[in-house]
């Protein structure tokens, strides 16, 4: 069982790696970890609005590297760099990718599934997220970011680097994609990229705020 010790040891491990060891690679068994710590991860509704591309390919990477500034040291070196896609209008309530959900993942019966639509519609509106197509992909990135933490976590917990990746033109990072065929025909945008592997060099010391500067108890 993890111990207390461990999750916290796990988080000091962890730092943004901007380098990796060429010479170490990620085993199959302990990568398939880190995936399914992003697949099992919560989304708002349960929609899963994502999709996970590991990006092993040479040449693809030095594509990316011309116009991503973040990841100059972790795209050469990185035994495994995921980019994490999300749906553009697929996370509309009115989506085949929402009713997939419900019906063929969610097992929802058609009356159970009008219902949860329709509470969906009222969430979307209430909160303006149907208001334009960048308001609904930004708020479908916003799910990705939890999937990308546990992933992160899962990788610290094993002793595996990582680096999450926002740096660079993202328009442009997206036309590489396209021309790779990877956004499936412009239904998925790119929403963050995250690189993993072992670290070339020990980190400096982690800086954070103290406790009490950041939490706040409401009894």
């Amino acid at each position: 069982m993890v111990t207390r010790e461990d999750v916290l040891s796990a988080f000091q491990f962890r730092h943004a790696t901007k380098k990796f060891d060429e010479t170490k690679k990620i085993s199959d068994q302990d990568f398939n970890v880190i995936l399914e710590a992003g697949r099992l991860s919560p989304s708002s509704f349960g929609f899963e609005p994502w999709r996970f591309v590991v990006i092993q390919n040479t040449q693809l990477r030095n594509e990316l590297r011309t116009v991503t500034w973040g990841a100059q040291g972790q795209l050469p070196t990185a035994s495994h760099y995921v980019a994490i896609l999300c749906l553009k209008d697929g996370m509309r309530y009115d989506s085949s990718h929402v009713t997939h959900m419900m019906r063929d993942i969610q097992h929802l019966s058609p009356e159970m599934m009008e219902k949860k639509r329709e509470r969906f519609r009222e969430f979307q509106r209430e909160n303006g997220i149907l208001e334009t197509p960048k308001a609904l992909f930004d708020w479908a990135v916003k799910q990705s970011y939890i999937a990308l933490g546990n992933m992160m976590t899962a990788a610290a917990l094993l002793g595996i680097d990582s680096c999450a990746i926002e740096g660079g033109n993202m328009s442009a990072i997206e036309k590489i994609l396209a021309e790779h065929r990877l956004l499936d025909n412009g239904r998925y945008g790119l929403a963050v990229m995250v690189a993993f592997g072992y670290r070339l060099n020990e980190p400096s010391e982690k800086t954070r705020q103290p406790p009490e500067e950041v939490v706040f108890w409401v009894d």
